[in-house]
């Protein structure tokens, strides 16, 4: 749970969720003709830059924020609780070789660090996995704010395509279809903090 593989896959699900499909603007055949297969007339793609998205977007950047503070209470959690069953094991180790202990307290102790170490593990998944369905409701969230952003703003641009570009899945793009700015700027001005649940 360290802030890499954090942003990965967060950049990840950006760029899974960012691939949108705009509306068909090829015309539509008339009722009672047969239907056709034709590409439309003009063809209209433009791309948005995942990665920019991500660094600029104030819903991302307060988000992530949110998710690293919580990443890091985590780690923190679990390194204290680790550190004190090393300390105790340890202990223990040091009264067994100096034959401190008779066999029934011995036992009684190895007993409550197995429980100890049992403990720290179901919290460790269960922090784990509090941490994961966060993450997955941010990029729900992240997912359905930029969609219907993206919807709005197509009805008056009518791109056939819009695409996620991201690093260099895309071979080459000419920078005039590069409608990053006015998402971004669109994504900001829509946003409103407070909209999202916590």
């Amino acid at each position: 749970m360290t802030k890499k593989p954090l942003f990965c896959a967060m950049a990840a699900a950006a760029v899974a969720m960012t691939t949108l499909n705009s509306c068909d603007n090829s015309p539509k055949p008339e009722a009672g003709s047969p239907a056709t297969n034709k590409a439309p007339q003009e063809i209209k793609l433009a791309y948005v830059e995942v990665d920019s998205l991500i660094t600029q977007y104030e819903f991302c950047k307060e988000y992530t924020q949110i998710l690293e503070k919580k990443s890091r209470n985590v780690q923190n959690t679990l390194q204290q609780k680790g550190q004190k069953l090393q300390a105790d094991a340890a202990a223990f180790q040091q009264k067994i070789q100096q034959n401190a202990l008779d066999r029934p307290t011995a036992e009684r102790m190895q007993a409550a660090l197995q429980k100890q170490n049992a403990d720290l593990e179901a919290l460790q998944q269960r922090l784990g996995a509090e941490l994961q369905e966060e993450t997955n409701k941010y990029n729900e969230a992240l997912h359905d704010s930029v969609q219907h952003f993206i919807a709005r703003y197509n009805k008056s641009k009518k791109y056939t395509m819009i695409l996620s570009k991201s690093g260099d899945n895309i071979l080459y793009a000419d920078k005039s279809v590069d409608i990053t700015k006015e998402v971004i700027a669109g994504l900001n001005k829509a946003y409103k903090k407070g909209s999202v649940t916590k």
